[in-house]
């Protein structure tokens, strides 16, 4: 295991040069600046370190893997939150747009430089599942609450399971793949109860309450209880998968295994009583 000021040091100029990367002055005096997944972030070099790999890989491949994360996210920025009906709207859209597509392209610039055409296959391949399962969950495609509930996690994990299925660590593609969709579906629980409105729950709805018509804030206390009830399952399931994996890998740096820690140790049980208390 490397020294855990080593470790620092590694975020931190990853940090660097995907900033470094993203900076583009007309984008950032019109749109908001990318936001990085501090998480995503971190369990992937960890999980770089851990193959053994060179500096160089461990910067190259964290960059790019993140700027199609950013890509993909700003994408979805841009259905979720921005408003159409004024031309300034509409405007900061197109420029959203433009941003995503600008960072996409950043990451086949520095792979192609590399002449790593391996790893933009593969990342690639990540990318088309997760706008194929993105599209799924958005429009309420799944005819069953197992199929919804694994697009949400190919969406949040698909670049990154791509990458352990490419170096064969089926430990870590678990690891990833489950945390991962843990932090969504904690968040999508938050979501629900704090503002009634959440895309993943208003799936489970479609799929569990199929003749009820009611927006998703207005159904009663017992369905709500109910569709919590299904989130924490598969919830509780992934994280059964994550401690199995946790004990097959070496000892974790400790920066990640708290962080671990701590998204796994979030205390659930408050949305409970809140939700009751409601």
């Amino acid at each position: 295991m490397i020294h855990l000021q080593d470790f620092h040091t590694t975020i931190e100029r990853v940090r660097d040069q995907l900033s470094k990367k993203l900076f583009h002055s007309y984008l950032f005096q019109n749109i908001e600046a990318p936001v990085v997944d501090e998480d995503k972030l971190l369990f992937l070099v960890s999980f770089l370190h851990q193959l053994g790999l060179s500096k160089d890989e461990i910067d190259n491949y964290s960059v790019t893997t993140m700027l199609l994360q950013i890509a993909l996210d700003t994408h979805e920025n841009v259905q979720n939150s921005i408003p159409e009906e004024e031309s300034s709207g509409l405007k900061h859209r197109q420029l959203t747009v433009l941003a995503g597509t600008y960072y996409s392209g950043l990451f086949y610039q520095q792979l192609a430089h590399a002449n790593d055409i391996e790893m933009i296959t593969t990342l690639a391949a990540g990318v088309k599942e997760v706008n194929e399962h993105k599209i799924s969950v958005y429009r309420k495609d799944s005819d069953a609450i197992d199929k919804l509930m694994n697009s949400v996690k190919l969406v949040e994990s698909s670049l990154f399971s791509r990458i352990a299925d490419q170096f064969g660590v089926v430990e870590w593609k678990d690891l990833l793949t489950n945390v991962m969709f843990v932090k969504r579906m904690i968040d999508e629980e938050n979501r629900f109860l704090q503002s009634g409105s959440s895309i993943v729950f208003d799936g489970l709805k479609k799929l569990s309450f199929p003749r009820n018509n009611q927006e998703l804030a207005k159904i009663s206390s017992e369905q709500q209880k109910y569709l919590l009830s299904i989130c924490e399952r598969y919830i509780d399931f992934s994280i059964n998968i994550i401690e199995a994996a946790i004990k097959k890998l070496p000892a974790m740096e400790n920066l990640t295994k708290e962080r671990l820690d701590e998204i796994l140790g979030q205390n659930r049980s408050i949305n409970k009583k809140t939700l009751e208390e409601g």
